[in-house]
């Protein structure tokens, strides 16, 4: 596994390959490589191959390779190449700043996400039913790491949780928790 900077040149990652390479599935085994890259360039991927002109973390590009099942066998003795994750290091450090970790642990928590995408999860499709999602939670939690992706993309921000708890609190009459005055 290398981790560059998109040009060649090793990035700065310190533990994330041997991360990786640690919480991954049995069926992850083989060649991969991650570019950490400038906001701009994942823009630039982003807008070519999903048409969508902004920045997003993280960009999958499996292989065309074929699964070493399916090599002859002469050639299932070479490592298989999964294929390629692309992190925006400016989006990464955002949303490790609003997760309250790491900048680390957000290039792990990507990685991870990225790595799933490419052995062919994929949470955008309603045929995966969750599959991603839990074995995303497994693996975390098997590296140490609390919400991921998914995760974090499902759960409501904290700003539209407090506006909930004021409709709700406005509906009933009654101020939310930890609002209002205290009692002595």
């Amino acid at each position: 596994m290398t981790v560059t900077d998109g040009r060649g040149r090793a990035a700065r990652a310190p533990g994330l390959a041997a991360w990786l390479t640690r919480v991954a599935p049995a069926r992850a085994r083989g060649d991969l490589a991650i570019a950490i890259v400038s906001d701009a360039r994942i823009t630039a991927l982003n807008r070519h191959f999903r048409k969508k002109d902004q920045p997003t973390d993280v960009l999958s590009f499996p292989s065309d390779a074929p699964p070493a099942s399916r090599l002859p066998p002469r050639a299932s003795h070479l490592p298989r190449h999964l294929g390629d994750i692309v992190i925006a290091r400016g989006v990464a450090r955002r949303q490790a700043r609003a997760a309250g970790h790491s900048y680390t642990a957000e290039l792990k928590v990507l990685a991870l996400h990225g790595l799933l995408h490419l052995l062919g999860y994929d949470h955008h499709d309603p045929a995966d039913e969750g599959r991603m999602a839990r074995l995303e939670r497994r693996l975390r939690a098997k590296g140490g790491l609390r919400a991921g992706l998914i995760e974090r993309a499902s759960a409501p921000a904290p700003r539209a949780r407090r506006r909930r708890a004021a409709a709700r609190s406005a509906a009933t009459g009654r101020a939310p928790a930890g609002v209002g005055p205290r009692e002595p």
